[in-house]
């Protein structure tokens, strides 16, 4: 499902505009990205948890080449499936 799909489904759910819609979810992925570069972790209970996991310096390899190359420690996000969620798929 692309974005631009979510949002015609949650206008057709929510009763909303397309327009409307749209600036809703644009503001929902806004607010948890900010809060995720905060530091901050996001919780919907029942359907899960964004955070923010610090990954590591590691050594990998140039696939093209073989030749080891250092890889640096950075920030990833990372979502958890709440226990709902996980119900709902199963």
């Amino acid at each position: 499902m692309t974005k631009s799909e979510f949002v015609d489904q949650v206008a057709d759910r929510a009763g909303l505009s397309r327009k409307d819609a749209g600036e809703a979810v644009e503001a929902v992925l806004e607010t948890i990205e900010e809060a995720l570069k905060r530091g901050s972790d996001v919780t919907f209970s029942g359907f899960g948890k964004f955070s923010v996991s610090q990954r590591s310096a590691r050594e990998g390899r140039n696939p093209a080449t073989g030749e080891k190359i250092e890889i640096a420690a950075g920030k990833v996000p990372k979502f958890t499936a709440g226990a709902g969620l996980k119900k709902a798929i199963k």
